[in-house]
């Protein structure tokens, strides 16, 4: 049994937490799986890498509205996929041995393999060399993230099938895939196959694709995705068989009756769980809730003293963005406990980088109904802006929701080119309390950009209170 300061379990935005300023403390790191966690090796760096190749071999397809004649010639699948993951598996690699060896880190040692609490503040780890190691700890921190949800459909074990882990991994391409989900993750993978000459079929449970979003939102990705991909909504997956040619074939239920499809490879996109589960939490003591979610507080504590969590296993919105802020507060608060900093959930963005892109941040029109809580809406089209005009875009458009009195913005819901970066001003306006009228009439806004979406969209608000 050896004792530490400080345990850290997962090393996604947990191995971001120890620097120099910890070289004092006695450290351990445990990682299951690949070093680096989810977004690094198979979440949103690869995926973006994967976008941005698809994006260039989507051009062509509607070059010819703007005179353009462009052709696609092919898409060398190896070649794309080992140039992305040329550079993620070295950087993963370069950070496992960085922690396991550098003479930064003497006072850390790695576990590499699945640590399970075995006490309060003891941790078993069951070494992926066969060792077993009892760890115990004065502060801990999990940051374990999450996994993919797997369906329970019958024969699809069976079949065979893959997730967001492993889909960037594919010996070839396939002709057609059929992906199980109405999400992000399916969104940005139909997104990729598609654009590489892929048929592409989603199937969702639901009546519109990425209803999480606000419904305006949700019915124009949908909309545009049904002139795209082959859209069976409200179709729910009961049977996965493999057939003689070896393709698979797959049975659904939908208002109509049964349907079937053939396709040669499924990707399973439903969702992520949190890896709580992986960690015995019971025997130290630690809360978990319905959803399988580490309860926290707002310092990011567990309801044991001195053990935090952050990230995927514990925050409900599953974004790299949060695990970062979280694990900056984890580190201040293990390094100061009698001063201590909270998380800001305040404003909390996302982006889906999908065709056409969607960004987020607030409530959704339909929160802001439900909660009772008083709101004007600006809409601005992008084919009413001039950098519109130029990108021949009519289908995108922002719009944003405010408080008629103060003119606080409490929502904005973009979908359209670049949304992910057009919205960030809004983000910003929102986190320091920035009026929407004087947002839009208090600086300059550079013209032709994109930006004007947001400008106009601002100005749209019918505000009682203007400064």
């Amino acid at each position: 049994m050896t004792h530490y300061d400080l345990v850290i379990i997962g090393t996604g935005s947990g191995n971001t937490i120890v620097n120099r300023r910890f070289a004092d403390r006695k450290v351990a790191i445990v990682e299951r799986g690949v070093f680096g966690g989810t977004c690094l090796n198979v979440g949103c760096i690869p995926t973006k890498m994967f976008v941005h190749t698809a994006d260039l071999a989507a051009t062509p397809s509607i070059s010819s509205r703007y005179g353009v004649d462009e052709e696609l010639v092919g898409v060398r699948w190896p070649a794309v996929r080992d140039r992305i993951f040329g550079r993620i598996d070295p950087i993963a690699a370069g950070g496992s041995e960085y922690r396991h060896h550098h003479a930064d880190n003497a006072n850390v040692t790695v576990y590499d393999g699945t640590g399970r609490f075995t006490g309060t503040k003891e941790l078993t780890v069951d070494g992926k060399d066969g060792t077993t190691s009892v760890l115990t700890g004065d502060q801990f921190v999990l940051a374990t993230g999450s996994r993919p949800i797997v369906p329970s459909i019958p024969g699809l074990e069976d079949v065979g099938y893959h997730t967001s882990n492993t889909i960037m991994r594919l010996d070839e391409l396939p002709r057609r895939l059929g992906i199980i989900g109405s999400g992000f993750v399916a969104a940005e993978f139909a997104h990729v196959f598609s654009s590489y000459g892929v048929d592409v079929t989603l199937i969702a449970r639901s009546e519109l694709l990425m209803r999480h979003e606000d419904t305006e939102i949700a019915e124009r990705f949908t909309e545009i995705a049904q002139g795209k991909y082959d859209v069976r909504l409200e179709h729910d997956t009961v049977r996965a068989t493999r057939r003689d040619d070896g393709s698979i074939a797959l049975e659904m239920l939908s208002p109509t009756g049964v349907d079937e499809l053939v396709v040669d490879e499924v990707l399973v996109a439903v969702g992520r769980t949190p890896n709580s589960d992986t960690m015995n939490l019971d025997a130290t003591g630690v809360a978990v809730d319905d959803e399988g979610r580490v309860v926290v507080d707002e310092y990011q504590q567990t309801t044991v003293d001195g053990i935090y969590a952050l990230g995927d296993v514990t925050s409900p919105h599953q974004l790299k963005h949060v695990a970062n802020h979280e694990a900056r507060v984890v580190k201040h608060n293990v390094l100061n406990p009698t001063d201590r900093i909270k998380s800001d959930h305040r404003f909390v963005p996302h982006a889906v980088f999908s065709a056409p892109q969607i960004a987020a941040v607030g409530v959704t029109e339909e929160e802001a109904q439900e909660r009772g809580i008083p709101y004007v809406v600006g809409r601005q089209q992008y084919a009413d802006i001039a950098y519109g005009w130029a990108m021949e875009d009519t289908t995108g458009f922002a719009k944003i929701l405010a408080d008629p009195e103060s003119g606080q913005i409490i929502g904005c819901h973009i979908i359209g080119p670049q949304a992910s970066s057009v919205i960030q001003p809004v983000i910003q306006a929102m986190s320091f309390g920035l009026d929407a009228y004087s947002m839009a009439r208090d600086q300059y806004w550079i013209h032709p950009a994109m930006s004007e979406l947001i400008e106009n969209a601002l100005l749209k608000l019918d505000l009682k209170a203007k400064s």
